[in-house]
């Protein structure tokens, strides 16, 4: 039997049969968009995976040491008999150990055995000197040093160091200023340079010399032993402190830092970036010269050259400066290299760029200077430390320190 459906239940269940259909469509829309959206996302995890095995595969492998991971070891000795035709070399004990790199300076000393082992070091290329006096004559001091001696990082280096005497007063010239402050105006007056008395007792700078050697140069050069006769030649500049050599009126005592200036005024006055010199120790004063100024508290260095008659200034990225004792003022003929009590060298080039030339007994090396109006200055790595290689004894600092400031 047929059963009939009322009209308005027709349109009921039409409309509800739409509805079915479209939620069923739209149902399966989204299905496939999510799966779509899944199927994107694991593309891309894919791709960002294959892309970090890539870029791992490329990569460095990790350092399997640290920087800090350096192991040195010293051996200092030194020749007992003084004779090096036949020496015997014995263990330098309690040798003053001055080691220099890239991340500064380290001091230390040589055990009984004149060893000396030092671990956990950064890897670098380092300058190493040692020093101590000679164990019967403290006027003579045993020096040695190496340059670029590197280390690296898990590894072990040694290395022995040979001493040799050298005579020693005790005063060593620490620091040279030369380059002038920050300026435009092409101002340099304000130079000085710092005696330091390294030794254990009282020394005196009676009638002692300080001289600038720049001449000789169509020879052998400032400072070298024209004619091989034992001394230096090329004095340009030559001043003397008061009294005759041997004289104890004049004291520079242990530990004690003294100030040259070649005016001794406050140079700030005129220049902020430079410094203060009014209470300098001592003066150069040319009474050669009508303009040199003359600070009448600070005593004064005297010219013993009449044919100079400017004032006592000095290159300012290279030049020589010699201190003597004053047993040889006869200038023309070269100063008596026995009598030279420091000598220092500096250039403007790292060695062994220019040529050096003053005479290597004196000094073996050259100091490196810095950029003329940079206000900076050069100084002695250690105070008073000198093994006659200024290459290795002295640093370029950041500014002048007259006084060891």
């Amino acid at each position: 039997m047929q059963r009939c459906v009322p009209a308005s239940a027709a349109l009921q269940l039409a409309v509800s049969t739409q509805k079915e259909h479209h939620t069923c469509s739209a149902h399966e829309q989204r299905r496939r968009s999510f799966l779509d959206g899944v199927g994107t996302a694991r593309a891309t995890l894919l791709l960002m995976a294959g892309w970090f095995l890539l870029m791992a595969g490329c990569a460095e492998e990790p350092p399997v040491a640290v920087d800090g991971n350096a192991s040195l070891v010293i051996v200092a000795m030194w020749n007992s008999t003084g004779n090096d035709s036949l020496p015997t070399f014995e263990p330098l004990a309690g040798a003053k150990v001055v080691l220099t790199s890239e991340y500064g300076t380290m001091v230390r000393a040589t055990d009984y055995a004149g060893e000396l082992r030092l671990d956990r070091l950064p890897a670098a290329t380092y300058s190493i000197s040692v020093r101590r006096s000679h164990p019967l004559d403290p006027g003579i001091q045993l020096v040695g040093s190496v340059i670029g001696l590197t280390t690296r990082s898990g590894g072990t280096t040694a290395d022995t160091i040979f001493s040799r005497a050298v005579s020693s007063s005790g005063i060593a010239i620490n620091e040279i200023y030369s380059a002038g402050p920050l300026n435009d105006s092409f101002f340099f007056f304000d130079q000085f340079l710092e005696l330091y008395n390294a030794s254990d007792s009282t020394r005196y700078l009676d009638g002692m010399l300080v001289m600038r050697v720049s001449g000789n140069s169509e020879g052998l050069g400032p400072g070298a032993d024209e004619g091989a006769d034992g001394d230096i030649d090329g004095v340009t500049y030559i001043f003397q402190f008061p009294g005759l050599p041997g004289g104890t009126e004049h004291a520079l005592k242990p530990g004690q830092f003294m100030v040259l200036a070649v005016d001794a005024v406050n140079h700030k006055a005129q220049w902020a970036s430079s410094v203060d010199l009014s209470k300098a120790d001592w003066e150069f004063y040319n009474q050669f010269s009508p303009d040199d100024i003359d600070n009448p508290n600070v005593p004064n260095l005297i010219n013993i050259r009449s044919d100079r008659t400017v004032d006592f200034l000095y290159g300012l990225t290279a030049d020589v400066m010699v201190v003597a004792d004053g047993r040889d003022t006869v200038w023309v003929d070269g100063i008596d290299i026995s009598t030279v009590v420091d000598a220092v060298e500096y250039q403007t080039n790292p060695p062994p760029t220019s040529k050096k030339t003053l005479d290597a007994r004196v000094d073996r090396g050259y100091a490196l200077s810095p950029p003329r109006y940079s206000g900076q200055s050069i100084q002695r790595v250690e105070p008073g430390s000198d093994t006659n290689d200024s290459t290795i004894d002295f640093e370029i600092i950041p500014r002048a320190t007259p006084g060891y400031q």
